[in-house]
């Protein structure tokens, strides 16, 4: 399984404020992963961090990520969309020069529109042309010098669209909605944001089976073994999301998330980015839970091991034992039978016989041998 965390913008105890020092912190504390928030619209005095982060993260191992504007609304108007959808063209200038494994997006409200396929078939044209237009960034239908000032188009893909749940019933982007357009759309990738599956379904993700059931869901729908998670804790009512709190305040605990991970997570792909107001905290609280949760289930799994070696030790004992028992019980049962007393007497008398006749013998030829000298 892999498995990276990290937070959701630059860690609150980083001295410094950019990104590269962020991401320094970020890999001091053991995460490795970071989602850069470009909250309203993206700065181009931020472009030259953006191209460091870059170089820093095609240089190691560490996993950049970007979200878009949080304020959206694709299925509004055509002003409102085009607006919308200038704001999402700046990130996406912004995910190449970071090297943004995933964007992640919202859709915003139904607008005039019911929840339902009509609204959906809107979407999938929507972020068709998203996906094309990152691609063309990326430099996919031109090639790009050997020279470039962005070597990782040579080698890794381009950043893929992520399209995130959303946690407002007014809001599109319940789970079934959001894997059926990720499910027509070459590109894109679901993004659980587990605060808000929570708060919308009224607080349904409780125990590790929950969370086995949707995951297994977007298997069967989805497909792939690759997913990227937020997680925080959250305040909601009536099926809404109110704000995100720490983790240890919310009735959305990691512990069952951190169980189902260690016990059925072996086949995932998995980025968990934190929400928290904590940020890097519960980034490293999450960390320290999926921890304890695969040494306890080691641990029990060694214990099974050493309580079927036991056993079958055991077993194997008491079948010598009873073997050892039988061959005595048939000893001593010929020792002490009749007959075996009876044949044993004969025997010696016979034996005893023998040599009387054998001794004769030996008399009677001395004698012979006497005569003749």
């Amino acid at each position: 399984m892999s498995l990276k965390l990290g937070p959701a913008g630059v860690p609150l105890s980083c001295k410094g404020r950019t990104i590269v020092e962020g991401m320094d912190d970020i890999t001091v504390l053991g995460l490795d992963a970071m989602e850069v928030q470009t909250v309203r619209t993206v700065q181009p005095h931020h472009f030259d961090q953006y191209w460091q982060a870059g170089i820093l993260s095609w240089k190691s191992d560490f996993e950049m990520n970007m979200h878009g504007p949080y304020y959206a609304e694709l299925l509004g108007s055509k002003r409102e969309r085009n607006r919308t959808l200038s704001k999402m063209e700046a990130s996406m200038q912004a995910g190449k020069l970071v090297n943004a494994r995933h964007l992640t997006y919202h859709v915003g409200p139904y607008g005039d529109f019911e929840p339902g396929s009509e609204a959906n078939e809107e979407l999938i044209n929507i972020f068709s042309g998203v996906v094309d237009r990152v691609q063309s960034i990326w430099g996919v239908e031109e090639e790009e010098e050997e020279y470039s000032a962005f070597p990782w188009v040579h080698e890794a893909e381009p950043s893929l669209v992520g399209i995130e749940t959303s946690g407002r019933q007014e809001l599109w982007g319940t789970v079934e909605e959001v894997l059926e357009v990720c499910n027509h759309v070459d590109g894109t990738v679901p993004v659980l944001n587990m605060a808000h599956i929570h708060a919308r379904g009224h607080g349904m993700m409780r125990t590790s089976e929950d969370y086995a059931e949707l995951f297994d869901r977007v298997r069967e729908t989805y497909g792939g073994s690759k997913f990227y998670c937020h997680f925080a804790g959250v305040e909601h009512r009536m099926g809404n999301a109110l704000h995100y709190t720490q983790i240890k305040k919310s009735d959305l605990k990691f512990e069952p998330f951190a169980e189902y991970l260690a016990e059925e997570g072996d086949w995932m792909d998995i980025t968990i980015i934190s929400d928290s107001p904590l940020l890097e905290h519960d980034a490293m609280y999450m960390l320290q839970h999926y921890d304890k949760a695969r040494q306890r289930l080691l641990e029990i799994r060694a214990r099974d091991q050493r309580g079927m070696i036991t056993t079958t030790q055991n077993t194997s004992d008491d079948e010598n034992l009873d073997s050892k028992e039988e061959h005595d019980s048939n000893q001593i049962s010929t020792k002490s039978s009749p007959s075996h007393k009876s044949s044993t007497i004969e025997s010696k008398k016979l034996s005893k016989s023998k040599t009387q006749e054998t001794n004769m013998m030996s008399f009677e030829e001395e004698e012979d041998e006497d005569d003749i000298f």
